[in-house]
Formats: C-alpha cells, structure tokens, sequence
C-alpha cells in the first residue's frame, strides 16, 4: 500500500478514518538524489567539524547549547548538499561501461577470458 497519499488510506479505510489516519503521520519524502543516510553522515561530519572542531567540550549543558545554536545557524542560513557526483561521473569513476549495465555479463571474472574458453 503505497501510504505517502491520503488517498490510499482513505479508500481503505473511509474518509474519516483514512484521514485521522493519515494526520497522525509526518511523511518525510526520499530527496531526489542521494540517500537519506548520505544526507545523515554528511551532516553528522558537518557538525563533528564546524561545531565540535578538535576542542573538548566540559560537560553535556555546554554541548546542548553549543549543537543548538550550530543546528540554528546552519537552517538560517539553509545550507544544502551539493551532490558533485552525479550518475555520469559515477560510472567513469567507478568503472562502470553499457555491456555490465544492460545485463550482459563480460568475459570470465573481471572482464578476462578464463584458460578454458576459447577467443
């Protein structure tokens, strides 16, 4: 069931249960590109840098305060990701070519022709 639509609730369940239903919930949509994780790990680098830093911070008050006011300053200034790597420059940096793309297998592991198999 594909529950990111009110509808899909509301025709299983009815109007009025569907959407008591559906605004219990905070949908979070999957951006359009990279993960969520991504997105996770390059934020938690982000704030181990540009908060934390290499400075030991004496007690978890200081830190409260210290990460709230980094997590204020970096939505005010509505940082995003800018993804560098996109499917192009992945498949040239990873090696990837159209033959393992589209199913066709290549010649013996890693593209060599195996002592049995004949050119």
């Amino acid at each position: 069931m594909g529950t990111h639509h009110r509808k899909s609730l509301t025709d299983l369940y009815g109007a009025e249960v569907g959407g008591e239903i559906r605004d219990r919930f905070t949908v979070h949509y999957t951006p359009t590109h990279g993960s969520w994780l991504n997105q996770a790990e390059i934020e938690i680098g982000m704030f181990s840098r540009q908060c934390l830093g290499s400075r030991r911070i004496p007690d978890l008050p200081t830190l409260r305060r210290e990460s709230r006011a980094w997590n204020r300053r970096v939505n005010r200034a509505r940082i995003k990701i800018n993804w560098k790597l996109d499917r192009k420059a992945a498949r040239r940096k990873f090696g990837y070519n159209k033959t393992i793309l589209s199913g066709q297998r290549p010649n013996g592991l890693f593209g060599l022709q195996s002592p049995t198999e004949n050119p």
